[in-house]
C-alpha cells in the first residue's frame, strides 16, 4: 500500500523515483494517444488546429484516467466518484487549457501553424501541462493511505507483558460465577 513517506532520505527519494516512473509510464502513452489523435484529426478533417487539440486531450485524459487509477495509483485511497473523479476531471480540464494555451499561443499569436511546428508546440504544452498534472493528481486526487498507527510504534509500558503473562497494570480474570 502506498503511505505517506517517513523513512529515510533515500527511501522517500525512490518511492518517489518509482512514482515518477509510474506516472511517465502512463503519461508516455497519453502522449502517444494525444498525438496520434491531434494529427489523424488534423490530416482527416478541416478543423482548427486548437479545436483538434482540445478533443485529442479530452481522449488522452480518459486513456490516462485508467492508467492512473489502475497501474500508477492503485494502491491508493480510492474515493470514486465522490471526490477522485470530480478532482481528476477539475485538474486535467486546467491541464488542458495549459497544454492548448501552450499551442494557441503559438499558432495564433506567432503564427506557426505547420504540422512541425503544431507538433512541436503541442508537445512542449503536453510537457508544461505535466508538471502541474503531477503534482495535483499526486496531492489532491490520488492521496496516499495514512500510515498505520501499529506499525513500527513502540508499546506503551501499560501494555508490556508483566512476569506472570498478564499485562502490567491488568488484573487477574475473576473466576467465573455460578
Amino acid at each position: 500500500m502506498s503511505r505517506p513517506q517517513q523513512g529515510s532520505a533515500l527511501e522517500r527519494v525512490r518511492g518517489l523515483a518509482r512514482e515518477v516512473a509510474k506516472f511517465g509510464a502512463v503519461g508516455g502513452i497519453g502522449v502517444l494517444v494525444n498525438l496520434g489523435v491531434f494529427n489523424l484529426i488534423r490530416h482527416t478533417t478541416d478543423l482548427q488546429v486548437v479545436r483538434a487539440s482540445v478533443i485529442a486531450t479530452v481522449v488522452a485524459i480518459v486513456t490516462n484516467y485508467l492508467g492512473f487509477r489502475y497501474f500508477t495509483y492503485r494502491d491508493r485511497a480510492r474515493t470514486g466518484g465522490s471526490r477522485e473523479l470530480p478532482l481528476f476531471v477539475a485538474f486535467s480540464a486546467i491541464g488542458l487549457v495549459i497544454e492548448n494555451g501552450v499551442l494557441y499561443t503559438a499558432t495564433y499569436g506567432f503564427g506557426w501553424d505547420g504540422p512541425l511546428a503544431t507538433n512541436v508546440f503541442k508537445f512542449i504544452g503536453i510537457g508544461t501541462a505535466t508538471v502541474f498534472r503531477f503534482w495535483s493528481y499526486r496531492t489532491w486526487v490520488f492521496k496516499a493511505l495514512p500510515e498505520p498507527e501499529s506499525a513500527g510504534a513502540p508499546v506503551p509500558a501499560s501494555v508490556v507483558s508483566s512476569p506472570r503473562g498478564r499485562a502490567a497494570g491488568s488484573r487477574a480474570p475473576e473466576p467465573a460465577r455460578k
